[in-house]
């Protein structure tokens, strides 16, 4: 067990060690605790040493040049440089909020980035400023598209989060495949199966190996077969590609450049590294704030009321468990599985870092 104050420091430094600016690393740090603490630990420090790899292989830029290069009163085209995601997608997601302020909404599409963690840390930011958010990304093609056995598509999720008055904010954050891949690893690392369902082998066939990615193997997309509605899974994760890449020069689908190291480069290239996209809503944009919060609350209400139909079992709404898991968790230590543990400490005896 780790305190976040020790991992936050390690963060930091292992990453000025390789060049990232301490601003740049404390945000990368926040990303990766906050899934820490909102118990999605698919996106925290398991990603980590994906990031070090990709900087010391020069594929992460540690102090990119992030630039504008296409502009209109509500819209944005960014190019991140080849930097860390989070550091990419805070910059962006601030500028769709700057144009929210002044055009009622602003939308940001983004080339030339990288893994940017949890997509609902991003669309959260615009809620303290009375905004709706959103935010997605593409990400390694490891998703086989419905009836296909070839990864085409990343697990591409989407986060919408919306303010509200005396309830909690509405947070979506999903991916759009049957699981993360963040989870498969954990699940492998654990040395555990995984209900069928899920993945796929190298020839289509269900598998239970979370390891099965290693050796060609596919995620399928949300929804698990056509039958019970993969091709709306495979429709999602689509759109998000389209919005996050065609949108804005970046790779599409097959063309993105992989962060793991089993999947080998596209032999053709297409499009400008990882796209993201972001938007940015002023809720007084549609209706007085108050009077769009007091709504809010009544759908949150009403849906609170929903009948289970497990006794015992509550009715949740989208962000109810991450904001428990969020309290629950902010003076608690973090668990580190033993071999993301030794990996750890090796990237920081490598770059003389202290591990606590």
């Amino acid at each position: 067990m780790y305190s976040k104050d020790n991992l936050n420091e390690i963060i930091i430094k292992v990453l000025g060690k390789l060049g990232v600016p301490w601003e740049d690393g404390q945000t990368t740090a926040n990303v990766l605790l906050a899934a820490e603490q909102r118990d999605i630990p698919s996106h925290g420090m398991i990603r980590f040493p994906d990031y070090v790899r990709l900087i010391e292989n020069s594929r992460i830029n540690p102090i990119p040049a992030i630039e504008t290069i296409h502009e209109t009163p509500s819209t944005t085209v960014i190019d991140g440089d080849s930097g860390l995601g989070m550091v990419v997608a805070v910059k962006s997601m601030n500028a769709a909020i700057e144009k929210a302020k002044n055009a009622g909404t602003g939308w940001v599409s983004v080339r030339n980035s990288n893994h940017f963690g949890i997509a609902g840390y991003y669309s959260m930011m615009a809620l303290k400023h009375d905004m709706a958010g959103i935010s997605m990304t593409n990400a390694n093609p490891l998703v086989a598209p419905t009836f296909s056995k070839d990864r085409m598509l990343g697990t591409n999720p989407i986060a919408i989060a919306i303010p509200a008055g005396k309830q909690p904010p509405f947070v979506m954050d999903m991916a759009t495949s049957s699981i993360a891949r963040g989870k498969l690893h954990i699940k492998q690392l654990n040395g555990e199966k995984i209900k069928y369902g899920y993945v796929q082998d190298a020839e289509g066939n269900p598998s239970d190996e979370p390891g099965v990615l290693v050796d060609g193997g596919a995620i399928l997309p949300l929804g698990s077969s056509y039958e019970y509605g993969s091709h709306k899974g495979y429709c999602m994760a689509a759109a998000i590609d389209i919005f996050s890449a065609v949108f804005s020069g970046a790779g599409f689908g097959p063309f993105v450049p992989p962060s793991v190291p089993y999947l080998a480069p596209p032999i053709e290239k297409q499009g400008e590294g990882t796209g993201h996209f972001f938007g940015a809503m002023r809720i007084d944009a549609f209706q007085k704030k108050e009077e769009f919060k007091d709504n809010m609350d009544k759908w949150i209400e009403t849906f609170r009321k929903a009948k289970p139909a497990i006794e015992n079992e509550e009715v949740l709404i989208p962000g109810d468990p991450e904001r428990e898991s969020e309290v629950k968790n902010k003076n608690k230590p973090i668990s580190l599985n033993k071999e993301l543990t030794e990996q750890i400490k090796r990237i920081c005896k490598k770059h003389d870092v202290v591990f606590k």
